[in-house]
């Protein structure tokens, strides 16, 4: 059964440690008390500039529990290293919990975790889910280099088996992680997947060639990270009223959204329409999305 989506508020959060896993990833742990027990799986925070000056920044929960909550912060500008650089005592404040996350429970007893680059970031919490419920997962991780590859030993710890990939070879298979992932040829229940959006197209063809059920978290630029804007739609298949169709969680109620059709070599005409990442999303079924 779909799950409601959790109710966001603003939250006071204090910085309370930082680590630094490789250069320029940055992972801030933060005392949130009001927050840690409503975060699910793959939803993320718009966190406020300490300065106020610039927009907020859309940020994956990375883990969450016993009053502490962190996020992985990737330095890719200004707002970006702002963040990063946070003293401890510092105090920042965040809208959260936003977004449709994953559903642990729909993956089977056997889950591939599929991620690349810093798409580590909204796995964490699922691995640990899965794994309280008694299933198995194994971890498919991929990044550039050796060093951009980080914080998989927390999966190791959870009992994850973890197979790496590297663009240069420096540690295990040498290619993409779809391309490790495909050539494992395991037949897992369930994959859930984030990463940059050419891997996840090519996650969502293998899993539908091996009718698998995967559910992706899409990396997008959020303007305002609560629906409001539309900056973030893409096309999603539609039923014959123009609705959205098994959408991950029970946001249903879209306004205004804009409906069409198009062909493709391999179907029919197809109803779609377009939902927004930051609110129906980030995460999606792959079978329904209509990149």
């Amino acid at each position: 059964m779909p799950l409601a989506q959790t109710a966001s508020s603003v939250h006071a959060a204090v910085v309370v440690d930082r680590r630094e896993p490789a250069p320029g990833i940055v992972v801030l742990g933060l005392r949130v008390p009001s927050l840690e027990e409503s975060v699910r799986p793959g939803q993320f925070a718009m966190v406020a500039m300490p300065s106020g000056e610039q927009a907020a920044v859309a940020l994956a929960i990375y883990e969450a529990g016993a009053q502490h909550l962190s996020l992985m912060i990737v330095v890719v500008g200004t707002r970006t290293a702002a963040l990063a650089n946070l003293a401890i005592g510092e105090r920042i404040e965040m809208l959260a919990p936003l977004g449709n996350g994953f559903e642990a429970e729909t993956l089977g007893d056997d889950v591939a975790l599929v991620a690349g680059g810093v798409g580590i970031a909204s796995l964490l919490l699922l691995a640990a889910a899965v794994v309280r419920r008694g299933a198995r997962a194994c971890l498919y991780y991929g990044a550039r280099a050796a060093g951009a590859l980080v914080e998989s030993d927390r999966f190791a710890r959870l009992g994850i088996e973890v197979s790496n990939a590297t663009d240069d070879g420096s540690r295990g298979y040498r290619g993409f992680v779809t391309e490790l992932f495909a050539a494992e040829g395991r037949r897992h229940s369930g994959i859930a997947g984030c990463g940059p959006t050419p891997m996840l197209r090519r996650l969502a063809e293998v899993a539908s060639q091996r009718r698998i059920p995967a559910q992706l978290s899409l990396e997008e630029p959020f303007g305002c990270g609560v629906g409001a804007c539309w900056g973030c739609v893409i096309p999603h298949a539609a039923d014959e009223n123009g609705a959205p169709q098994n959408l991950i969680g029970a946001t249903r109620n879209l306004p205004s959204l804009a409906v069409g059709h198009r062909r493709t070599t391999q179907r029919k005409d197809e109803r779609f329409t377009y939902v927004r990442v930051c609110r129906e999303g980030p995460v999606f079924w792959s079978e329904e999305l209509r990149w």
